[in-house]
């Protein structure tokens, strides 16, 4: 026993060896900074260190919740990622069903290669975009609302309008590269499903149905399951490239929250105490999707 494992290692040691520097980077870049979490439960200051700055247990934790705006914030941050957790499950998977119907390979692949190129474009610069687009005054959408006799709606200056713009925005700059896993899995079902189905009478809509459905469930309960894990993550790029005063109450979230805290005010203990909640909050998430996925659709990691 011993020598045959010696002979694997023998023999897959170049492949260990290829796989040791992104190994060696997730160390170093994910779990190394783990170590800064004493932070939450301490007073830290950055010139007496981790080992000097005075502990405060929970304290941190307690004043979280005290806050007037903790409990708007995590609302916010709920309601947002949320709707974008759905409507971004949604539109991709549907889009990839419409578009696994389209019979002319040059076309089918001409609209998958234009929707999915958003996704390679910062928030930056898509942030300058809709701020120009959205304008009341000089936006084209506005201008054409106005051709169509509707009044000029301030996209970014109203909660609700502004909740809808991030939803809306991010989906669309997602939702095609989102689709590329669902079109993936489109493509490894076997043709002989859709030649059975088409010889008992079912037509496109029923094999649609009864056999592609079906057969993607898993991945998309894989999709969903990750997904939930970021459900106190409202993209804190997006958000704080389109936030301003006026939609405050509405579209602050948890991690605008600690930048500002955290970053900008200095208070490192307390903006590591909100991520912490964070963290764990999206662990038990996944938990629990997990265990869901597994006995709906019969999804296990291994």
């Amino acid at each position: 026993m011993n020598s045959r494992s010696g002979w694997n290692w023998r023999r897959t040691w170049p492949l260990h060896l290829l796989v040791l520097p992104s190994v060696v980077l997730v160390l170093l870049f994910n779990y190394t900074p783990m170590l800064g979490l004493v932070m939450a439960f301490q007073d830290y200051k950055p010139y007496l260190g981790f080992t000097k700055s005075a502990w405060v247990g929970l304290d941190h934790f307690k004043f979280m919740f005290q806050m007037p705006d903790s409990k708007q914030i995590i609302w916010n941050t709920l309601l947002i990622a949320s709707l974008k957790i759905v409507v971004g499950f949604i539109v991709p998977f549907v889009f990839a069903l419409l578009l696994n119907e389209v019979r002319i390979h040059f076309l089918k692949r001409s609209i998958q290669t234009l929707v999915y190129l958003p996704h390679f474009l910062s928030w930056v610069i898509l942030g300058g975009i809709l701020l120009d687009m959205l304008s009341i005054k000089y936006g084209i959408v506005n201008q054409i609302l106005g051709e169509l006799g509707i009044k000029p709606i301030y996209f970014l200056g109203h909660g609700d309008w502004f909740r809808f713009t991030l939803v809306v925005s991010d989906t669309w700059k997602e939702f095609g590269f989102s689709a590329i896993i669902y079109l993936a899995a489109l493509a490894g079902v076997h043709p002989a499903l859709y030649e059975a189905a088409e010889m008992d009478g079912a037509n496109r809509m029923q094999q649609t149905l009864h056999v592609t459905i079906p057969s993607v469930l898993p991945i998309a309960a894989v999709v969903v399951t990750l997904s939930l894990g970021r459900v106190l993550d409202g993209n804190f790029e997006q958000v704080y490239m389109l936030l301003n005063p006026l939609v405050m109450s509405k579209g602050d979230i948890i991690d605008t929250f600690v930048y500002r805290t955290g970053l900008i005010d200095n208070n490192f203990s307390f903006a590591a105490a909100v991520g912490v909640f964070k963290s764990v909050i999206s662990f038990i998430l996944v938990l629990v999707t997990y265990r869901l996925a597994h006995r709906y659709a019969n999804y296990r990691i291994f």
